[in-house]
């Protein structure tokens, strides 16, 4: 596992210890990050379950000014600050661990706003909807912002309304998909 591009270009990250995370590949954090870029002027980002961080870091180093990684497992959060610290990055990030929605409705009373939210939740449970929905109430994706779902490729959400716009949507193996929603 590694950083793709940008600042940090190569540089290697260390997995969450144990099974209960499952890292994104290098393959697809490249192909769906060139989507969405490839890389930034500037910007926040928002990882929800973040497990190791990658994600995040790849996005800072191509270019967004502030990461908060939020995930509710000690192993994870100690991993996240460990890569911080490797990095030398510890003024361009916040690390929490705590619930996604809790988290979330932090960041709305901070009156947060995002460019980018990584959502890539445990692919067993099915919060999705509930979770998109949240995020959208809350207001933290800003205009024209990105929101990135890993997901099962039979996992069911939909956007209702006319916020949201499906800008990408691929099914990478059997096990993983992407969907990137763009905020109208």
């Amino acid at each position: 596992m590694r950083i793709i591009a940008g600042e940090y270009k190569g540089r290697q990250l260390k997995p969450v210890p144990g099974m209960k995370t499952r890292p994104t590949s290098d393959k697809i954090k490249e192909a769906v990050f060139h989507r969405m870029g490839p890389f930034f002027e500037k910007g926040q980002c928002l990882d929800l379950f973040a497990g190791s961080g990658a994600l995040g870091l790849e996005a800072l180093s191509r270019g967004m000014e502030k990461t908060i990684f939020v995930d509710s497992s000690i192993q994870a959060v100690k991993t996240i600050r460990h890569h911080v610290e490797m990095l030398k990055i510890a003024e361009k990030c916040e690390v929490y661990r705590n619930d996604a929605f809790k988290a979330v409705d932090v960041l709305s009373k901070r009156e947060a706003r995002f460019s980018l939210i990584l959502l890539d939740p445990p692919y067993d449970e099915t919060l999705y909807q509930s979770l998109i929905d949240r995020l959208l109430e809350a207001e933290l994706l800003q205009q024209d912002g990105l929101l990135y779902i890993e997901h099962r490729p039979n996992a069911a959400f939909t956007v209702a309304g006319n916020k949201m716009e499906v800008i990408f949507k691929r099914e990478y193996t059997k096990t993983t998909s992407v969907t990137i929603l763009k905020k109208k």
